[in-house]
């Protein structure tokens, strides 16, 4: 009779630690924080399908044992088993470049994302944005970030603006990785923007006043 009290003890006692611990395991889950991941079968046809995607997602990136970029994203689609491997952020993604001593070298922003795995390649096309550590900004629709030749290029129109407001456009882009030595391969263009403020004030000044001198024609 003692046994079997015993027994029925040690099997109660059993039941709640394996309760507890899926609870403990659940608490785990839902404290993840507001990433979420979904893994796909691996039967479907892997060029067309995403194998993961993840929302929400925060993610360190490393290169040759440094890390190397800082992405956020609302959404991140990896199609790890296609015949081209490739990461898609379709909904667009924020990136932070840094150097072997996790200095920030650029911010880079773009509608829509692609990075070819193999290739070591970066698409970025839609609204893209970068701004290097000396404060200048490049806009165009269309820029590839090639990091295995240390390269960044674009075919599309491109416009820069230095620091001290000077802005030069033209076609074709082509730069290194840290957007400190570039150049447009066909230039339309340069001119400052403090200037073409201070000419729009001036004129502005000259409505305000005739305008004045008509009101007291008037009078």
């Amino acid at each position: 009779m003692t046994n079997k009290r015993i027994h029925e003890n040690t099997r109660n006692k059993k039941s709640i630690i394996t309760a507890l611990s899926a609870v403990v395991m659940l608490l785990f889950f839902i404290g993840c924080g507001k990433e979420k991941t979904e893994v796909i079968p691996s039967v479907l046809n892997p060029d067309s399908v995403y194998m993961m995607r993840t929302t929400d997602a925060v993610s360190l990136i490393s290169d040759s044992g440094y890390t190397r970029y800082r992405l956020t994203a609302p959404e991140w689609l990896m199609y790890s088993r296609a015949t081209e491997p490739y990461w898609y952020f379709p909904k667009g993604a924020y990136l932070e470049k840094f150097d072997t001593l996790f200095n920030i070298e650029a911010t880079v922003v773009a509608d829509t994302v692609t990075y070819f795995d193999k290739k070591r390649l970066w698409e970025l096309i839609g609204n893209v944005h970068i701004e290097n550590v000396d404060g200048t900004k490049f806009d165009s629709q269309e820029l590839y970030l090639d990091e295995r030749n240390d390269k960044v290029s674009s075919t599309k129109f491109i416009r820069i603006e230095q620091k001290d407001g000077s802005i030069t456009t033209g076609v074709g882009f082509e730069s290194n990785m840290e957007m400190t030595d570039y150049h447009i391969l066909s230039a339309a263009g340069e001119f400052i923007v403090s200037e073409i403020k201070n000419d729009t004030i001036t004129s502005t000044n000259e409505i305000a006043d005739s305008v004045i001198i008509q009101r007291d024609s008037i009078k």
